[in-house]
């Protein structure tokens, strides 16, 4: 395995498939989208090899692009991702998984490879089939417009945004003794944004050669410390899908190690696109809960509190609320002393002790997009962060108009 040659590349979020060696990719309207806005995209591992793994939504109502996909990525292959926008595919019964099939078999037919090599995702609707005479036609054009480089690489982006207003795009690039290792990826995602993982479909790439159980682990490794810290709503989508392929195509061997850290790097940076760009919102929340017993105990505060729709309300009337905060970690289970408890947001303590910091005042909420609440529970050694957003008029402006 090779050893790395600089230790702290930067994510790009300019591109986010278009440095990576071995694919192409593309994205069309099909006028699946009443607005007639790009609703198809695809991408396509041109080898030369096809190592491939998936994190699907752990919904019970599991769409049917999500169950196919299940199957067809565990043999750790893939050769391309197809992605609608426009129609979830979800709760459609058998109708609606023959038109999953349907789309995969008609992919792989034009890019010449098995059907059960082609992922298949979904996004929109819930509960409306699929206009085939629609799609199937898209299908055709979204391969005729195959290509590499940046205006492919941003039409694929656009082609799979619903409720978001930009596209999702990151990419990273670490050297070894062997050569450059690129990691890229697209996602869409702007609300319902909940473990796991949250709804969100995300394509990522990478030319190193590894193989899919190196994948496998470096993926579920990264989702954890990323997506699944994506907590806008704790709403659950039924179609969330996060595909990782390998084309082998720069030759080099990184370790698994460097390659999950580039990995985390640039899910991270997806996830933090994805919460940013949340439907109506107009704070960017990260919620730390430190000096916990476990990190468990400390994710599960931090989450308690991103959760809460008071609090939520709370940041978005620029009101440093502690006893909103305080309140939900007291509906834990974590380990901790209830009058050794401090809250600080943006720097400034506004509870100590359990009660009223003196510097509450200090805090301008308006002033900011971004804002960081820390809660010390004074109980171990160990934090987590969960990212969220405020509740806002706009937010419940678009979901209760969402199905018209």
């Amino acid at each position: 395995m090779s050893t790395p040659t600089q230790n702290s590349p930067l994510v790009s979020t300019e591109q986010g498939l278009a440095e990576v060696l071995g694919f192409q990719y593309s994205g069309v309207r099909a006028g699946l989208k009443a607005s007639g806005a790009p609703d198809v995209a695809l991408v396509h591992n041109q080898g030369p090899e096809f190592s491939a793994a998936s994190v699907f939504t752990t919904n019970r109502f599991a769409a049917a692009p999500v169950e196919w996909s299940r199957e067809a990525v565990s043999d750790g292959r893939a050769d391309a991702v197809v992605v609608n926008s426009g129609g979830a595919n979800a709760c459609t019964g058998p109708e609606g998984f023959a038109a999953t099939h349907r789309t995969a078999e008609h992919v792989a037919n034009l890019l010449g490879v098995s059907a059960l090599d082609v992922v298949v995702c979904s996004t929109g609707l819930i509960g409306e089939q699929l206009p085939m005479e629609k799609l199937l036609p898209g299908l055709d054009h979204a391969v005729t417009e195959l290509g590499a480089g940046g205006l492919a690489d941003d039409a694929a982006a656009r082609a799979i945004m619903t409720t978001d207003t930009v596209p999702k795009k990151a990419s990273l690039a670490f050297d070894t003794d062997e050569g450059t290792v690129h990691v890229g990826g697209v996602a869409k995602g702007a609300g319902m944004l909940a473990p796991g993982l949250a709804t969100m479909l995300v394509v990522l790439a990478t030319d190193a050669s590894l193989p899919s159980d190196v994948l496998n682990r470096s993926l579920h490794a990264a989702t954890e410390q990323s997506f699944n810290r994506a907590d806008s709503d704790g709403c659950m989508s039924t179609n969330d899908t996060v595909t990782l392929m390998a084309s082998g195509a720069s030759g080099v061997h990184p370790s698994e190690t460097d390659f999950t850290d580039a990995l985390t790097q640039v899910c991270v940076s997806l996830a933090l696109q994805l919460i940013s760009d949340a439907e109506g919102a107009q704070h960017d929340i990260h919620v730390t809960t430190k000096n916990a017993a476990t990190e468990g105990q400390a994710l599960e505060v931090s989450r308690a509190v991103a959760r809460s729709n008071l609090f939520k309300c709370a940041i978005f009337g620029n009101d440093p609320n502690w006893g909103r905060i305080l309140s939900e970690v007291g509906t834990t289970q974590a380990e901790f002393t209830p009058g050794a408890v401090n809250v600080s947001i943006n720097g400034v303590e506004i509870c100590r002790g359990g009660a009223i910091g003196d510097d509450r005042d200090l805090v301008d909420l308006a002033a900011d997009r971004k804002v960081d609440v820390v809660i010390d529970l004074a109980a171990g050694d160990q934090s987590a962060t969960i990212w969220t957003n405020d509740l806002t008029y706009d937010y419940v402006e678009e979901n209760s108009a969402y199905s018209s």
